[in-house]
C-alpha cells in the first residue's frame, strides 16, 4: 500500500536521480508528466505541432536546468508546469508563430479546428482539478486563467480589474495551499 510519504519520497528521489542526469530518471519523468504538461502546453498554443515542439523544448529545458529545482519552493511538478507555460508563451509570442499564423490556409485551419475539439485537457490524470476546487472561489479563478487558461499575472489582474500585487499574493497562497492539500493526501 502506497502513502503520500511514499509518493513523496518517490518524487524527491526522482528529482535527486534528475540532478545526477540519470537518464532512467529522465525516462520516468518523461512517462509521468508529459501527458499533463502536453494538455497544459496545447490549451496555451493551439496547434497541435507546435505542443509537441513546445513540449520537446520543455524536456531539454527541464533536464538542462535540473539543479535549479528547489523543493521548498514548490513540487517537481509544479517546477515542470512552470517551464512548460513559459515555453508555450514564449512560443507564442515568437515571431515563428505569428508567422505561422498568418502563412495557414482555410483548410489547414479546418482540420486543425476539427483536431483540437478532440483533444482537451484533463487535470484529472493527475488529480488536481479535485485540489483546485478545495481552494477560495478567488484562488480557482486565478488558478484557472494564469494555468489552465495560459494567461500572465499581469493579464489575469487587467481581466479581473485588481492589482497585479494582488494577483501575486493570491496565486502564491494557492499554490502553498495546494501544496499542502497534496502533501495531506
Amino acid at each position: 500500500m502506497s502513502t503520500s510519504n511514499d509518493i513523496t519520497f518517490d518524487v524527491e528521489l526522482l528529482a535527486l536521480q534528475l540532478r545526477q542526469r540519470d537518464r532512467r530518471a529522465f525516462g520516468v519523468l518523461y512517462d509521468r508528466y508529459s501527458a499533463a504538461l502536453y494538455g497544459v502546453i496545447v490549451r496555451i498554443v493551439q496547434i497541435e505541432e507546435m505542443a509537441e515542439d513546445v513540449l520537446q523544448e520543455t524536456f531539454i529545458k527541464i533536464w538542462k536546468n535540473a539543479e535549479s529545482y528547489d523543493n521548498s519552493r514548490g513540487t517537481l511538478f509544479t517546477w515542470m508546469l512552470n517551464i512548460a507555460r513559459n515555453s508555450a508563451l514564449d512560443k507564442l509570442r515568437s515571431s515563428e508563430h505569428r508567422q505561422r499564423k498568418t502563412n495557414r490556409s482555410i483548410e489547414n485551419l479546418v482540420g486543425e479546428i476539427d483536431r483540437q475539439q478532440s483533444i482537451s485537457y484533463n487535470p484529472e490524470v493527475i488529480g488536481l482539478r479535485e485540489f483546485v476546487l478545495r481552494l477560495k472561489p478567488d484562488q480557482q479563478q486565478l488558478v484557472d486563467l494564469i494555468y489552465y487558461q495560459g494567461f500572465t499575472q499581469s493579464e489575469a489582474a487587467d481581466e479581473l480589474g485588481i492589482p497585479l500585487g494582488t494577483v501575486k499574493t493570491r496565486v502564491r497562497s494557492a499554490l502553498i495551499r495546494l501544496r499542502e492539500l497534496m502533501n495531506a493526501n
